[in-house]
């Protein structure tokens, strides 16, 4: 290192300290090492004007540095970036900003060096609320104890003194039990020669950081230590992995501090367990026909009695669109900030029910205690005896501090939303395009609304006492899973309903002609249409995504973990014209077109031929047979001999369903609605090249464009041509522009709160997904029938990498059982090559193959498992006599589900079913995963068996699991 009394000067020595900064990092060629910060001195946050530090190589290792003068007593944030020539951010840190707050000891002229450390994504996750409030938490107040310790002294050292250095060790450690002592040990005697008695004891200060300094000599270097903790019974745990090395060079001028950030303290890779169900589908004794956020707390005592540190519920939010079944659909928000009056529980909302409500409550349970939800009579049902209570507490609710303050500091969305719902049902449509001046909404036209001098008060009232109410219900749930140590896992939609607040509100911010979905999958052959419209990332971006960190913002107070529905949505989404009912016929948004001139180069030229559906009359005698000339003359035009365009009031999906509808009604053909519409659509998907409607000379191929007569009737220089050019724009033009989309927006959400982000990465994966979810610590999905990894037709959860959740199935595919049951010869594969069992496999899943398929999962790297409910009452034969079709949550391939599946048991029945919850602890005590305590630990639980509870688990083999004699291993 240079003099740094060279570089400055004595007037610049004698009057402030040289801070130094040292990163090891490696880069490719053309990137740098930026550090930028809060101060004006380090870029105040602007990139462009922060500190590039420079390369030098020190044995195996890039190491970057730089130096820069600041007055005594300088506190700044700072966090490092790699840039490109210009600048650029091409990556920055994980997790949140570094703090620089500079040793007491330091004097005016003296020099200290940062020693840092990359932060990565999985860095940050033992910080994120899950771990630290949940998990983590303490049953001692870390930050009560640093205050009664005798704060940290500063160690001197003296300026004459070339041959030593006072070194802060700093270290991250978020687990840390009451009575437990953190210290760094190693090869110097001033870290006790490797004796725990004699080493270095760390402070905590604060963030669950915790520092020790020690003056060090020359004769100490190189120094070996690991750090270690230490409990109240004196027992002694040290990190994992190799020693840790510090190394100083005195034969130049050295920093008189050395600030040295460890990061994480390395121990064991925690790993946890879970269950998962919709809000809607548990069932207790005190609900109202489906379940109510205060049933969480029933399930939360559930999940710690059977070893579940998590609870993984579908969205939650408010989606009362239509009025009907159809809104059972819990990823169509309303509203993305409203919670759904569907789980509120009436009984609760007063001390002073009136006692005929309360025998109206009771006769509605009863009438509504069905084997599945019935949405629109719930709805009904709850919203009706509500108003009846409201009427006579609304002045005591409305006056109360509690509500005052809960509307001061949601008003920003709770107006909009109470006004939507009043216009909502006054004009009888969501559609605000059909509410004539509210059709575009003003905060004028709101607050006039809204106003308590309207004389729609007292309904605008009653929507903010209803989301009131449902504040202070799950409010309770999510405090209470909390204190027992639970995680409460929420879920983000991807998409808004097209009729909805937030698109009545910001319009700007989403692109109302198109639809979103996902391109043909596992799920369904003919793609998926959601319905949603597009973001308009472009909009949003002007005011760094608020519309996003408040979202997330207002999630993080009733969750501290979540679920990133299709979080490939961040990469790219699939994008339809809005006239589309199908999901096949879109294209990637962003992604790189196809050119009119970059198709002329390649020789093709006729671009109606490739864009328009080909339509032959041989085509469509081969599909309608003798009705061909009906449908012909109802539907197309014959533009020359035997070719035939659609006509133009039927030329797209919702034209085609619409015109096909009336035809039906004169009885003009006699064939199946469903039969004609799929033929009709084939037709008009028969497309080798799809026009981008807002640039005719740009085109994207379309999917599966192999599958389709149009392409097959192409001469064989156009077939090749086209082969390639779309393996090139699904595989390989687009993946540097998903990156950076990626990278634009999933951090802004990551960090607007410290909830525990997954992202669900099910589908065509990108291959510059995986990359970026690890770099921003983004745990993902596996499902074992729907293995990410090519050439397997089932994942193999032992080698499922630790950043990851694992589970059997999940709402959108069918339960462990009726996946079973639903496939002969796919069930006999995967007896063969997962069991390893050449005999035949029972026709039913009992409750050996469920234990088998559950242990697979909870025995694996991944950091959880997360079970659905029924996959768990799989395991015990009383909970499978329900055809095992009706466990399905979701069938992806019908866009008019009725999402109605309620659990056939109570909570309450579920939390006395000891043998249940043995067995279910059992799995999770075997696997080495954490647990939550329960009442039940100090009890001696059997070896489980699913049986009869005492078998050794190595009865569990292929012949036992295939209903032969059990062979003992």
């Amino acid at each position: 290192m240079a003099n740094l009394g060279l570089l400055y000067g004595s007037k610049t020595s004698n009057s402030s300290v040289i801070v130094s900064f040292r990163i090891p990092y490696f880069t490719q060629w053309g990137q740098q090492i930026l550090v930028c910060g809060s101060e004006r001195v380090l870029g105040a946050w602007n990139v462009k004007k922060g500190l590039l530090l420079k390369p030098s190589h020190e044995g195996d290792e890039l190491i970057w540095s730089g130096t820069l003068s600041v007055p005594a007593g300088f506190n700044s944030e700072y966090s490092y970036y790699v840039v490109d020539d210009d600048k650029n951010v091409l990556r920055s840190e994980a997790g949140k900003t570094r703090k620089m707050s500079l040793p007491n000891g330091v004097r005016i002229g003296q020099s200290a060096e940062l020693r840092d450390l990359w932060q990565t994504g999985s860095d940050d996750l033992p910080l994120r609320s899950a771990f630290k409030n949940v998990i983590f938490r303490k049953s001692w107040n870390l930050e009560a104890e640093r205050r009664v310790e005798k704060p940290l002294e500063p160690v001197q050292n003296p300026s004459d003194d070339k041959d030593s250095v006072v070194v802060q060790f700093r270290i991250c450690c978020p687990n840390v039990e009451q009575g437990t002592s953190i210290y760094v040990i190693g090869s110097s005697s001033k870290l006790g020669k490797w004796k725990i008695e004699d080493a270095l004891k760390l402070s905590y200060a604060g963030e669950s950081v915790w520092l020790a300094e020690s003056a060090l000599t020359k004769d100490d270097f190189p120094i070996k230590y690991r750090y270690c903790k230490s409990d109240k019974a004196k027992k002694i745990s040290v990190e994992t992995g190799g020693n840790r090395e510090l190394l100083v060079d005195f034969s130049t001028s050295q920093p008189k501090y050395i600030i040295l950030s460890d990061g994480l303290m390395r121990e064991m890779p925690w790993r946890g367990a879970g269950v998962a169900i919709p809000m809607f589908s548990i069932r207790s004794e005190a609900d109202v026909g489906v379940g109510e956020f205060l049933d969480l707390k029933l399930l939360v005592d559930w999940a710690v009695q059977s070893g579940f540190h998590l609870v993984q519920l579908l969205p939650i939010n408010d989606t009362s669109v239509h009025g009907m079944w159809w809104d059972s659909y819990p990823y169509s928000s309303l509203s993305v900030f409203a919670l759904h009056p569907l789980y509120l529980r009436v009984q609760a909302l007063s001390e002073n029910i009136s006692e005929d409500i309360k025998q109206e409550i009771q006769r509605t349970r009863e009438q509504l205690d069905g084997k599945v939800v019935d949405y629109e009579g719930a709805m009904a049902a709850k919203l009706s005896i509500a108003k009846k209570i409201y009427s006579v507490e609304k002045k005591t609710v409305f006056s109360s501090v509690a509500y005052q303050n809960f509307f001061s500091e949601n008003q920003e969305w709770l107006k909009p939303y109470a006004a939507f719902c009043f216009l909502r049902d006054f004009f009888e449509t969501s559609d605000h395009s059909q509410w004539g001046r509210f059709s575009h909404f003003s905060e004028d036209k709101l607050e006039k609304l809204v106003s308590k001098d309207s004389i729609h008060y007292d309904i605008i009232g009653f929507h903010y006492y209803i989301q009131f109410h449902l504040h202070i219900q799950l409010s309770e749930a999510s405090e209470y899973a909390r204190a027992k140590g639970v995680v409460l896992k929420g879920d983000l939609p991807i998409g808004v309903d097209r009729n909805s607040v937030d698109t009545w509100v910001y319009p700007r911010l989403f692109r109302m002609n198109t639809s979103t979905g996902a391109p043909p999958d596992y799920f369904d052959k003919n793609g998926q249409n959601w319905g949603f419209p597009t973001y308009n990332w472009e909009e949003m971006s002007k005011d760094n995504y608020a519309w996003w960190r408040n979202r997330l913002t207002q999630m993080a107070k009733y969750f501290t973990a979540y679920r990133i529905d299709h979080i490939l949505g961040f990469f790219r989404i699939w994008e339809l014209p809005e006239h589309s009912l199908t999901g096949l016929c879109g294209k990637f948004r962003p992604s790189i077109p196809l050119s009119q001139e970059e198709l002329e180069r390649e020789g093709l030229w006729d671009f109606n031929r490739l864009s328009q559906p080909y339509i032959r009359q041989q085509m469509l005698q081969e599909k309608f047979g003798a009705s061909w000339t009906i449908i012909a003359s109802s539907f197309l035009d014959e533009y020359q001999k035997d070719h035939y365009e659609f006509k133009e009031e039927c030329n797209t999906e919702k034209k085609i369903a619409s015109k096909l509808k009336s035809c039906l009604e004169k009885s003009i053909l006699v064939e199946s609605e469903e039969k004609l519409r799929r033929n009709l659509f084939d037709l008009l998907q028969n497309v080798v090249l799809i026009r981008d409607p807002e640039d005719s000379k740009s085109f994207y191929p379309r999917f599966n464009l192999e599958d389709t007569s149009s392409f097959n009737d192409l001469d064989n220089h156009s077939k090749d041509v086209m082969k390639r050019l779309y393996y090139d724009y699904y595989f390989q033009r687009q993946e540097t522009m998903w990156r950076q989309n990626a990278l634009k927006t999933l951090p802004v959400l990551m960090n607007s709160s410290d909830m525990l982000a997954c992202g669900e990465d099910l589908g065509m994966i990108p291959s510059c997904v995986y990359p970026v979810m690890q770099e921003l610590g983004l745990i993902g999905l596996r499902i074992q029938r729907m293995p990410n990894e090519p050439g397997l037709e089932f994942g193999i959860p032992s080698q499922y990498s630790y950043m990851t959740v694992n589970a059997p199935s999940c709402h959108d595919c069918s339960t462990l059982r009726a996946w079973w049951e639903e496939d002969e010869e796919r069930r006999s594969r995967y007896f063969k090559t997962v069991v390893g069992a050449d005999v035949a496999p029972p026709d039913r899943c009992t409750p050996e193959i469920a234990h088998f398929v559950l242990r697979q999962h909870v025995e694996s790297p991944s950091m959880w498992s997360i079970f659905p409910l029924q996959d768990l009452l799989a395991l015990k034969e009383e909970y499978t006599t329900r055809p095992a079709v009706e466990e399905t949550i979701n069938d992806p391939t019908n866009p008019k589900h009725y999402w109605r599946f309620r659990v056939h048991v109570t909570m309450e029945s579920l939390l006395k079913d000891r043998e249940l919850v043995s067995v279910i602890k059992g799995l999770v005590r075997s696997s080495g995963r954490s647990y939550p305590p329960s009442q039940d630990d100090e009890l001696q639980l059997e070896k489980p068996s699913v049986e009869n509870g005492k078998k050794e688990e190595a009865q569990f083999t292929a012949s036992k699991l295939a209903n032969k004699e059990a062979v003992t291993v």
